[in-house]
C-alpha cells in the first residue's frame, strides 16, 4: 500500500456509519486529509478526520476518534490503528503493504510518483527574461535552475505547462546597448570617443562592433563631434580618500539620452544594424548558455511584439477610471489597490515606461488562457509585485492568478574566501564560468537546495569535492553504486530474477530495510509537495535522506555473495530480494534527478 486510498475508503465507510447511526450530520462533507507519519512509531499514515468532524459531531475529538476506530472495517494490508495525540488515528501496516511499494516502483519506473491530477490545469512559469544586454551571470543562473525544475515538477503531476521568457529587446536598455555598441564602433575608426559611464562597457561590444566593421566597413562611421552635439555633460565625479565616488557635475542619464537620441537621428535606418546586432549576439549567447546547463523554453516572448497592445491596455485602464495626468505623465491609480504610491505608466514626452509593458504582458498572458501563471524574479524586484497585481485587478483578471517567486542573491565562496563577483570593468562571474568550474549537476543541484527567498552562500570547493559532505554526489554515488553492484552480478554469471525477489522479499526484515521502502513510498506525495509549494529544495532533501539511508544499508549488509563463495538457495534468495529493492532505490533516485534536471550516471 504505497498510497492511503485503501485508508481513505475504510475512512469514507466509517463516516457513512456513524452518519446512519445520528453520530454525524448525515450532509457533512469529508475534507479530512491523510498524511504520512515522520515517526514509524506513529505508524505508517495518520487521519486528522476526528478532529476536523468534532465540531459537527458535538464530541470531543478522541471520543469521536475511538467511535470512528470502532466503526471501521477489516481492510487488508492495515495491521493496527491507534488513538493519538489530541484525536488522530494512527494506521499501521503489514508487512505485505510496505512490499507493495516496490511492485509499484517495478510497474511504473520512470512514471513513478507522477500523477495526471492536474491535467485540466495550463498553468505558465516565467523565469531568468534577463534583459539580453550582456552574458547571463550567476545570479541568473539560480533563476534558471530553480525555474525549470518547478515547471518539470508542475508537469509531473499533468499540468500542461509553459516555459516562457520574456525577451527585453525594446526600451532604453537596449538603447544604451546599441548606443554602447555604436562607440566602440566609433573608437575603431579613432574617432576620440569619451565613453559614458552608464554605457555598456564589457570587452563583448567592442566585439560586435568589430563584426559591424568587418560586415559594413565605415558605413556608418558618423562625425563624432555630430553626435555630441547638444549632449549634457557626462557626469564627473570626485574619489574620496575611502574610494567612494561623490557626483560633482554632470548628468550621466541626460547624457546617455542624449547620445541615444542624435545616434537614432544621424544614423536613421542603420540604427537599427547596431541595435539588432547587439540583441541578436547577446541573446543568442544567452539561448546557447541556457540550453548547455539544460534549461529549455517552449516560448522567447519578444516585448516588440506588445508595442500595439500598450496603447489599448492604457485605454481600458482609463475607461475603468484608474488613469490620471498629472505634470504631464499619466499615472496609473496603484494606491487604490494597496500599493505605497501611484505610478506612472506614460511620461510627459509620450514615451511608456517599463510598467506599462509589463502590464500588457501579464494581460496578454492571462488572455492566453493560463489558469496560473509564475513568474519568477530576481529579489531586487519584490517592490514590483504590488503594482502588476493591481493593475491586473484594474483590468478585471482575479490577481491571485499571478504568482511571483522571489530568488534571492548568490554570493560565491572558495572554502572560507568569498570570491569576488564582478571586475573591474563591471562583467560578473558568469554562468558559464561556474558551469565550467563545477559542472552542470553540482550548479543545478545547489541553485535549488535551499529555499529561494533564502540568500545563497555556494561552495565551490564543496561542490566539487567528491564526499559525502557533497550532497549531489553523494545522491549520484548512490546511484552509481547500484549499477556497479549489477555489473559485477554479470561478471559472477548471475543474473537479476525479480519473480523470486517478489516471492522472497519476506526477507527483507531489517529496521533498515523497511525504512527504505517508507521513504520509497513516500516518493509520490514529496514530489506533491515539492510541485504545489513551489519548493524544489524538498524534492533535493528526500533525495539526500534517501541516498545516506541507502549507503547505510550497503555499507551494513552484503547484497552479493562474496567472491568464491557457493551461494546456498537461501543466501540466493535474499540476495534477489535486496537486489529488488536496490533496484527501486535507484529507480527513484533516477526520477527525482531528472526531475531537477541532474544526470544519473552508472559510474562514478
Amino acid at each position: 500500500m504505497s498510497d492511503p486510498s485503501l485508508i481513505q475508503s475504510a475512512l469514507d465507510q466509517a463516516v457513512v456509519t456513524l452518519q446512519t447511526d445520528g453520530r454525524l450530520p448525515s450532509d457533512w462533507q469529508n475534507n479530512s486529509t491523510i498524511s504520512r507519519t515522520k515517526d514509524r512509531a506513529h505508524g505508517d499514515f495518520a487521519s486528522n478526520l476526528a478532529l476536523v468532524a468534532a465540531k459537527a459531531a458535538g464530541q470531543p475529538p478522541r471520543v469521536l476518534a475511538q467511535a470512528i476506530i470502532d466503526a471501521l472495517p477489516q481492510t487488508a494490508g492495515i495491521a493496527r490503528v491507534e488513538l493519538a495525540g489530541a484525536g488522530f488515528i494512527n494506521f499501521f501496516l503489514d508487512a505485505d503493504a510496505h512490499f507493495a511499494v516496490l511492485d509499484d516502483i517495478m510497474r511504473e519506473r520512470g512514471d513513478f510518483g507522477t500523477s495526471d491530477e492536474f491535467a485540466e490545469h495550463k498553468i505558465q512559469v516565467e523565469f531568468v527574461s534577463a534583459n539580453p544586454t550582456s552574458s547571463l551571470h550567476v545570479g541568473h543562473g539560480r533563476g534558471a535552475a530553480f525555474g525549470m525544475s518547478i515547471a518539470n515538477l508542475l508537469e509531473a503531476l499533468g499540468y500542461q505547462v509553459q516555459r516562457e521568457y520574456y525577451v527585453n529587446d525594446a526600451g532604453r536598455q537596449m538603447d544604451i546597448l546599441a548606443t554602447s555598441t555604436l562607440l566602440r564602433y566609433l573608437a575603431l575608426f579613432d574617432a576620440p570617443v569619451v565613453f559614458p559611464v552608464n554605457g555598456y562597457q564589457g570587452d563583448y561590444v567592442t566585439e560586435i562592433a568589430k563584426t559591424i566593421k568587418k560586415q559594413h566597413g565605415d558605413a556608418y562611421a558618423i562625425d563624432w563631434q555630430a553626435l555630441r552635439q547638444d549632449v549634457p555633460d557626462d557626469a564627473v565625479f570626485s574619489i574620496a580618500a575611502n574610494g567612494d565616488k561623490q557626483l560633482v557635475s554632470g548628468d550621466k542619464e541626460a547624457h546617455i539620452d542624449g547620445l541615444i537620441t542624435n545616434a537614432k537621428a544621424l544614423l536613421g535606418e542603420g540604427y537599427a544594424v547596431f541595435h539588432d546586432a547587439a540583441l541578436n549576439s547577446i541573446l543568442t549567447d544567452i539561448k546557447d548558455d541556457l540550453a548547455d546547463f539544460s534549461v529549455r523554453y517552449d516560448a522567447w516572448f519578444s516585448e516588440k511584439s506588445l508595442q500595439d497592445a500598450i496603447a489599448p491596455t492604457l485605454d481600458e485602464l482609463d475607461k475603468r477610471g484608474y488613469l490620471y495626468e498629472q505634470d504631464g505623465n499619466v499615472w496609473f491609480r496603484s494606491t487604490d489597490f494597496g500599493d505605497e504610491k501611484d505610478r506612472v505608466v506614460r511620461r510627459a514626452n509620450g514615451q511608456y515606461t517599463y510598467f506599462a509593458s509589463d502590464i500588457a504582458y501579464h494581460r496578454n498572458k492571462l488572455e492566453r488562457g493560463f489558469d496560473k501563471i509564475i513568474d519568477v524574479w530576481g529579489a531586487d524586484h519584490h517592490g514590483y509585485i504590488k503594482r502588476v497585481q493591481a493593475a491586473l485587478s484594474a483590468l478585471g483578471y482575479d490577481a491571485a492568478r499571478m504568482v511571483v517567486i522571489l530568488v534571492q542573491f548568490v554570493t560565491l565562496w572558495r572554502g572560507d574566501e568569498q570570491v569576488q563577483m564582478s571586475s573591474r570593468s563591471g562583467e560578473f562571474v558568469t554562468l558559464r564560468e561556474l558551469r565550467e568550474e563545477v559542472g552542470n549537476d553540482a550548479a543545478r543541484f545547489y541553485y535549488v537546495a535551499r529555499k529561494p527567498e533564502q540568500h545563497m552562500d555556494f561552495d565551490l570547493e564543496l561542490a566539487k569535492s567528491q564526499s559525502k559532505d557533497n550532497a549531489v554526489y553523494y545522491i549520484q554515488y548512490a546511484h552509481a553504486r547500484i549499477c556497479r553492484v549489477l555489473e559485477r552480478l554479470e561478471e559472477r554469471n548471475l543474473s537479476v530474477d525479480d519473480a523470486a525477489g517478489k516471492a522472497h522479499q519476506a526477507l527483507l526484515t531489517q529496521p533498515i530495510e523497511l525504512e527504505l521502502m517508507n521513504r520509497l513510498a513516500n516518493y509520490p506525495d514529496t514530489l506533491r509537495r515539492a510541485a504545489l509549494q513551489y519548493e524544489p529544495h524538498i524534492l533535493t532533501n528526500y533525495l539526500k535522506d534517501l541516498a545516506s539511508a541507502f549507503h547505510g544499508w550497503y555499507n551494513d549488509n552484503r547484497i552479493l555473495p562474496k567472491d568464491g563463495d557457493m551461494p546456498d538457495a537461501d543466501t540466493l534468495n535474499l540476495m534477489q530480494a535486496r537486489l529488488r529493492l536496490s533496484k527501486a532505490v535507484r529507480q527513484v533516485i533516477q526520477n527525482g534527478l531528472i526531475l531537477l534536471g541532474l544526470s544519473a550516471p552508472t559510474s562514478m
